[in-house]
């Protein structure tokens, strides 16, 4: 298997006001591809952070993270976000739809925002793929809660990304949705030979990946 994603004494800290902050120290990771792994632990471990570090949303005080191949401390903002848009996929836990956009709209985004020819067609097939096709002309404000996530994760998987991150992809839904949703997710993640990242509290969602690192108080 190739190593897709990894993260090499990785480590996070912040300015607060008692002083500084050390969010997460010396983690250590490494996702091939098509594997599967849950990012578990307690509120407050540093998973959204580790995510974000990860997907290059942010930057770490220490060591480094390869995205397929590419150190993203070389990388400027703009560099950071061209790679994403090739490589990555990224499911939140508040959806992070664009409100002025219908359901198709904020699918075909991420493939314009990259200039990809085709954007109406693969969205059209990526919101078919997760049961949407009635409700694609809708805005999200007319959606469900689980409508809005299947959504976000037809606009995740539209890019035929490497690799996902979801962010608890389930955390704001309810049981019976949660669990329709996680279907989903794992599904289209399995048609798409995609390497998957995901933080949880969902102890049947991690169940179903090939394994789990717990992050507590920060380390790995």
């Amino acid at each position: 298997m190739t190593e897709v994603l990894s993260a090499e004494n990785l480590g996070m800290t912040v300015s607060s006001p008692e002083g500084s902050l050390e969010i997460l120290k010396d983690i250590n990771l490494r996702l091939e591809s098509g594997e599967s792994c849950a990012l578990i632990g307690p509120s407050g471990a540093g998973k959204t952070t580790l995510l974000a570090l990860l997907a290059g949303l942010d930057q770490p005080t220490d060591g480094r993270v390869v995205l397929c191949g590419q150190d993203l401390s070389s990388l400027d903002e703009d560099g950071r976000a061209r790679l994403r848009g090739r490589h990555l996929g990224f499911v939140f836990q508040s959806f992070h739809l664009v409100e002025s956009l219908t359901a198709l709209e904020n699918v075909m985004l991420p493939m314009e925002l990259n200039g990809s020819r085709g954007a109406r067609k693969a969205a059209d097939a990526a919101l078919a793929r997760v049961g949407l096709s009635p409700r694609r002309r809708h805005y999200p404000r007319h959606l469900s809660g689980g409508e809005r996530q299947r959504v976000a994760i037809a606009r995740a998987f539209v890019t035929e990304p490497q690799v996902l991150m979801a962010d608890e992809p389930t955390g704001n839904l309810d049981a019976d949705t949660g669990r329709k949703v996680g279907d989903i997710l794992f599904d289209m993640n399995e048609q798409a030979g995609a390497t998957l990242l995901l933080a949880t509290h969902d102890k049947i969602l991690a169940q179903r990946c090939d394994r789990s690192c717990r992050l507590e108080a920060g380390r790995l």
